[in-house]
């Protein structure tokens, strides 16, 4: 069964249609490899066993009489532990939701199990979410399968290591900054942030358990060992939410192009404002290079007007305060009286946090102002480009840093950088909802996995999805890593 571990959710479903495997088969094989390996890396954190068997056979007993439940059909996913399954155990890694049990499936894991999928596993994170490592009191840590010494990413972590390990055919993380964009490059699988609104949140934690309130950002978004499974999931997840069910499917526009080459590609590698270290910068000119050996024209010098910058101190502004309204009221009357002894000897990102969390609505509502100026700024820019590709992070891989959050930083190049500036790059397409895919590129001299962020126009998600499809079948895509 080794030869099936690593395979694409196309490539299982197909199998079990076409007899070569059965979904029962395929769930019992996750399962034992959980079972052996996930001790290591500490991906999973729940198990709906009994249940997932008795849906493997209903699976079974259906295509055996030729009677498909979907384009998912039989097929095992895991689901991260911020997304409600009902029945299913989600804590979004606080204690205070150990027990948990949700009565409804979040839109997303419905609209999964409609299209034939066995949701089996949940997947670990931290604290709603609110971290680029992935650790809690609940579960604990979750170790990188490339090098247990190192952080999978956040906040979707254990996503993003369920797929490279082999535990699971399909997952399903989230994010308001790079949650699922930086654990698919640390852990070398594909994934894809989606535009925002195009995937309902409803279900997610945060906001609380019962509420229908989007949150500014946030998005929903599948995570795959093949740029064709993110297509895959994409298109069963996509649609109206709570509030606009009756207004019917959302139509996905398709690809801007039909082949490789006719793609317009600009390139953004690198940036004073958050510099990429090197070996990073050679992998993501590596790929460049191979697009140009393909008669790919890939303009290096085209950028929006807004500085990366700007961008990011945008970004901020926006996050902390969305982040910020979603805290207990005791946590939020210590950030508001917090506010009142900020000076200048403070952290800069324990300032920022309580100036920008505490913001009156009055200075939302300008910011997000400039922001819709620059949702413009990125349209235009899109008219005459298809796709940008840019660093997904500035490192391979951190190592685990569980210090205090404000202090944290990461190294580039010999040099100490903020900590968040693991947000920078993928900030651009949070702030300005635009789609952004991760596809791997390779791997580096210390055998760490590279990946290459895709940003397209709003709602053309299919656009940077087929860009690294073509991408990933040039440079080669998903590598199982060597020690699992």
């Amino acid at each position: 069964m080794s030869e099936i571990t690593f395979k694409s959710a196309h490539e299982l479903v197909a199998m079990m249609r076409t007899g070569q495997i059965s979904s029962s088969e395929l769930l019992d094989h996750y399962l034992t490899r959980i079972k052996d390996l996930d001790g290591r890396t500490n991906a999973v954190v729940t198990l709906a066993t009994e249940r997932a068997l008795e849906e493997a056979k209903r699976a079974d007993r259906a295509q055996a009489a030729g009677d498909l439940l979907g384009p998912l059909h039989g097929l095992p996913v895991s689901v991260k532990d911020t997304i409600e399954t009902a029945g299913v155990r989600t804590t979004a890694g606080d204690p205070n939701m150990v027990d948990h049990l949700p009565e409804k499936d979040a839109f997303t894991v419905a609209r999964l199990r409609r299209a034939g999928a066995i949701v089996f596993a949940k997947t670990n994170a931290p604290l709603y979410g609110g971290d680029a490592q992935t650790y809690n009191e609940v579960f604990g840590v979750t170790n990188n399968p490339w090098d247990l010494k190192r952080s999978p990413g956040g906040s979707s972590g254990g996503s993003a290591v369920a797929l490279a390990a082999g535990f699971t055919g399909l997952d399903i993380g989230s994010g308001i900054g790079g949650s699922v964009r930086n654990p698919a490059h640390y852990c070398g699988i594909f994934g894809h942030k989606p535009s925002f609104g195009l995937i309902p949140t409803t279900g997610h934690l945060p906001p609380a358990p019962g509420s229908l309130r989007p949150v500014d950002m946030a998005v929903i978004g599948p995570m795959a060992r093949s740029a064709d499974d993110l297509d895959l999931a994409l298109g069963v997840m996509a649609g109206w939410g709570a509030l606009e069910d009756r207004r019917g499917p959302v139509a996905l526009s398709p690809p801007r192009r039909t082949n490789l080459g006719d793609y317009r590609v600009a390139a953004w590698l690198d940036d004073q404002a958050c510099p990429v270290s090197v070996d990073v910068r050679t992998r993501l000119e590596a790929a460049l290079e191979e697009l140009e050996g393909e008669n790919v024209h890939v303009n290096r010098d085209l950028r929006p007007e807004t500085s990366l910058e700007s961008m990011h101190e945008l970004y901020c502004r926006l996050n902390y305060g969305v982040t910020a309204a979603g805290l207990p009221e005791e946590l939020f009357s210590k950030l508001l009286a917090r506010v009142e002894f900020l000076d200048d000897t403070d952290i800069p990102h324990r300032v920022a946090y309580a100036q920008h969390g505490t913001q009156r609505l009055r200075d939302w509502i300008n910011t997000d102002d400039e922001r819709q100026r620059l949702r413009m700024e990125w349209q235009r820019f899109f008219e005459g480009v298809d796709v940008l590709l840019t660093p997904v992070v500035s490192t391979v891989a951190i190592h685990h840093d569980h210090t205090n959050i404000n202090s944290r930083t990461i190294v580039v190049n010999e040099e100490p950088r903020d900590y968040w500036d693991q947000t920078v790059w993928t900030g651009m397409a949070s702030a300005f909802y635009l789609p952004a895919t991760v596809v791997p590129i390779g791997i580096n001299d210390d055998g760490l996995p590279v990946g290459i962020q895709i940003m397209g126009p709003y709602l053309e998600d299919r656009t940077t999805i087929d860009f690294a499809n073509r991408l990933s079948k040039l440079i080669g895509g998903f590598e199982p890593p060597p020690k699992l």
